[in-house]
């Protein structure tokens, strides 16, 4: 059971949530089109929600050709103070997967996903200004 500072808090997120999703979709919305080009010239996909599906608007990813591209571009990224991280790690391949019998090579395509995957900054006060800063400097990386 919550308590009721929580419960407080809780109901002001559920009251502000058309607000903040409303923020959540231009966010998502300015990363998609801004890096569109770019992502098409460098063999980069960018997410694709079906016209069925709804959208979380919770994060925005890239899939890059390789972990060595990652890599670089979380490097180009971090030398202009802008923090982009991977995401997942396939759990066969934590350190607890791995004590159930989990090893490299099980769930190759969960592998390679995650070598590949890269998420930008995306929080609801992410300001246009911020927001141009990183599409720049995201478009200025040679794949």
């Amino acid at each position: 059971m919550p308590s009721d500072l929580l419960a407080a808090y809780l109901l002001a997120q559920l009251e502000a949530k058309d607000t903040i999703q409303s923020k959540r979709e231009r966010i998502w919305n300015r990363y998609s089109e801004g890096l569109h080009d770019w992502a098409e010239r460098s063999n980069v996909s960018l997410p694709h929600i079906p016209k069925h599906c709804g959208q979380a608007f919770h994060m925005f990813y890239m899939l890059l050709p390789n972990l060595e591209i990652r890599q670089r571009l979380i490097a180009h990224l971090k030398a202009q103070n802008i923090l982009a991280v991977f995401h997942y790690l396939p759990l066969h391949a934590s350190e607890f997967g791995r004590k159930l019998g989990g090893h490299p090579g099980q769930c190759p395509v969960t592998e390679d996903v995650s070598d590949r995957l890269l998420r930008l900054p995306f929080y609801n006060d992410l300001s246009p200004e911020d927001q141009a800063r990183v599409i720049e400097v995201v478009t200025s990386f040679e794949v």
